[in-house]
């Protein structure tokens, strides 16, 4: 029989089942399922470098909700199957091991440093959506529109506070964006978090060292 998750509700059942089909639509990387004391910690990769001299950011994005108090485990899946107990959902066979999965945000201590509008978040995701798809002509290649990606949301945004733009994708891409919310940013030895109120994104550099930064012409901001 399949190994189970056991959350705490229905309803917290089909957040994590949202969550885990949000990131398998951004890549094949899974999701890593930390639980402990009644606490479920889902983090998924919404980029990371491939290789020593690809330059983008490490960006994740969190989500923490409430488990079966005697739940324990710590694996990277691909994918969660619901079960005839709408609490509980069914892990796969075998776990994954992405490389991202490696690469640890520190648990704290986190220091407060400013906040960026909500809607200034999404406004940058757009333009960063929008610049990806006048950027990737047809017939790409696969290294071709890494690169490209690399470059737009690697590139460190001053609306952002000098952040990369891969968190503002991160924040649209997972659903974070809600409503006129200010989001906290504090920073932990290279790792800085914006902190929404549906979930949380984390960065790690290094920031698009050597890429040539992307301009805005032609593309309505």
């Amino acid at each position: 029989m399949p190994q189970q998750l056991l959350l705490a509700d229905s309803d917290t059942s089909k957040d994590v089942l949202t969550f885990v089909g949000r990131a398998l639509r951004i890549s094949d990387e899974g999701v890593r399922l930390q639980a402990s004391n009644g606490v479920l910690a889902l983090t998924a990769a919404a980029l990371a470098p491939h290789g020593l001299f690809d330059h983008t950011p490490t960006v994740l994005a969190m989500r923490i909700v409430h488990a079966d108090p005697e739940l324990e485990c710590d694996v990277v899946v691909g994918s969660l199957t619901a079960t005839d107990d709408d609490r509980a959902l069914s892990l796969p066979e075998t776990g994954l091991s992405p490389a991202w999965a490696g690469v640890a945000p520190p648990r704290g201590p986190w220091q407060p440093t400013t906040s960026i509008a909500a809607s200034v978040i999404a406004q940058r995701a757009q333009w960063g959506i929008s610049a990806v798809a006048r950027g990737a002509t047809p017939g790409s290649g696969e290294e071709a529109v890494r690169a490209l990606r690399a470059a737009i949301w690697g590139e460190p945004d001053e609306d952002l506070g000098g952040l990369p733009r891969g968190v503002a994708f991160a924040a649209d891409a997972f659903g974070f964006i809600s409503g006129d919310e200010q989001v906290p940013v504090t920073v932990s030895g290279r790792w800085t978090r914006l902190a929404f109120r549906r979930g949380h994104v984390l960065a790690r550099g290094p920031v698009a060292t050597g890429l040539t930064a992307v301009r805005g012409t032609g593309i309505s901001e």
